[in-house]
């Protein structure tokens, strides 16, 4: 039975679907999880205990490993395990993206960095200490343009300023979110840093990928419906297939195989944003990973020229990576000719939250395949920029990217979520 190493986060949506992909395909999968390594399996999951923050310990504590129970495949979900499964894949002799590259790719700055020489050109960017002042920062810089830190993913930290006042007020809000007690495990050198850089206008789209051996193999364009202009980057729907005329998606291809070669990524998952307008494609970032969370859930793949077949049904994202973990090219392989898409459930505001009614009627709602809701009772939920999770997730399938959309928005439009505002606890005087 082959066996492939998963890193992934506790909490990790993807987890249990990648173990039922596994199951289909008879391997043998083995986690390797950000955790105590002095408590023995506390989730009864036979993970490996590693820390995501000291990668070069992780990798070699995973190498030695595999001495006894070799590894046929690596694979990483999240961006903070990329490294480390880029390092276990060197040391093992596995084919991935180079350590270098993953690093690159998972560091906005040096992102930038690489990014620089393609053409349309990269609008501008400065890296800032957040410690700066913030007037001088202020007078520097033109506007609109976005504050991001380089500690986080994806849109957690990310402000769209207009002007110098808002830039000193997001300036204060990054600070704080950075010296919160989650991140106080990433390196001080990340925390201290941010970029500033340039609103790029424009339609705003999704790319999955896998790149085999060097060659790009595009999966999926996800439409983002929603303008995303700020003031913060709340993600809430993906459509495929895109709207955008095949010569915009033949250049956001091609874009993002420039920017994936840029900085050096060769082999593996790969999930990029960029922009389109009237100057072209602007990549935003390329990441060294598959989508994040459930949103896999909204990719069926069929093998080409035997769509739907019983034969030969169509499989999940899990599935194909895993594949592709194993050696099996990704060529074979073709997104459904249905459309598809998920809503990401934004959290509305801050507040415990409380419940949801309402699921059935959404479910309900014509093309839903399921409303998933992932939010805890009695958690606290932060919205961004703040915030790192979401509400929940809800899928459809359709004949339309049109009707995916509008029966996604039909069904949110249906549930009804409850929050009581939070408690904050007051320390007297004497303490």
């Amino acid at each position: 039975m082959p066996r492939v190493l998963l890193l992934a986060t506790t909490t990790g949506y993807q987890t249990r679907a990648f173990g039922e992909a596994a199951e289909r395909l008879g391997v043998d999968l083995l986690f390797a999880t950000d955790r105590c390594d002095v408590l023995e399996d506390p989730w009864r999951d036979r993970a490996v205990p590693i820390r995501f923050s000291d990668e070069s310990a992780s990798a070699r504590a995973i190498i030695e490993l595999a001495r006894t129970s070799p590894l046929d495949g690596v694979l990483a979900v999240g961006d903070r395990p990329t490294v480390i499964a880029s390092l276990v894949q060197e040391g093992l002799g596995l084919p991935g993206h180079p350590s270098a590259a993953t690093a690159a790719a998972r560091n906005k700055l040096l992102t930038r960095e690489r990014l620089r020489a393609l053409a349309p050109p990269t609008h501008w960017f400065r890296p800032i200490s957040i410690a700066m002042d913030p007037w001088e920062l202020a007078a520097s810089v033109s506007f609109p343009c976005v504050l991001k830190p380089l500690a986080l993913s994806g849109s957690r930290g990310v402000m769209r300023v207009e002007n110098g006042a808002a830039l000193v007020t997001a300036l204060h809000r990054l600070r704080a979110l950075l010296d919160g007690p989650d991140l106080r495990g990433e390196p001080r050198d990340t925390r201290d840093l941010a970029l500033v850089e340039g609103f790029v206008e424009g339609r705003e789209f999704a790319l999955e990928a896998l790149m085999h051996h060097g060659t790009l193999h595009p999966l999926a364009i996800f439409d983002k419906p929603d303008p995303l202009d700020g003031p913060f980057f709340e993600e809430t729907l993906y459509v495929a297939p895109s709207a955008a005329s095949a010569d915009e998606q033949r250049a956001m291809i091609t874009a993002v195989d420039q920017a994936a070669r840029a900085l050096g990524l060769r082999h593996g998952p790969i999930h990029a944003e960029c922009r389109v307008n009237e100057g072209g494609v602007f990549v935003l970032e390329v990441a060294a990973r598959p989508i994040g969370g459930l949103c896999a859930r909204a990719l069926r793949f069929d093998r080409k020229g035997d769509p739907g077949s019983p034969v030969s049904p169509a499989i999940s994202l899990e599935e194909l990576l895993l594949r592709h973990a194993l050696g099996e090219s990704p060529e074979d392989w073709t997104r459904e000719t249905s459309a598809s898409g998920v809503m990401m459930i934004p959290i509305p505001r801050r507040g415990v939250f409380r419940g949801v009614a309402g699921l059935d009627a959404a479910g309900r709602v014509p093309f839903i395949d399921d409303v998933r809701i992932t939010a805890k009772v009695d958690q606290l939920l932060l919205p961004l920029p703040e915030g790192a999770t979401y509400l929940g997730f809800i899928f459809a399938h359709a004949s339309t990217p049109a009707q995916v959309d509008q029966a996604l928005r039909a069904a949110h439009a249906r549930l009804e979520f409850s929050f009581d505002p939070e408690l904050r606890v007051l320390q007297s005087a004497h303490g």
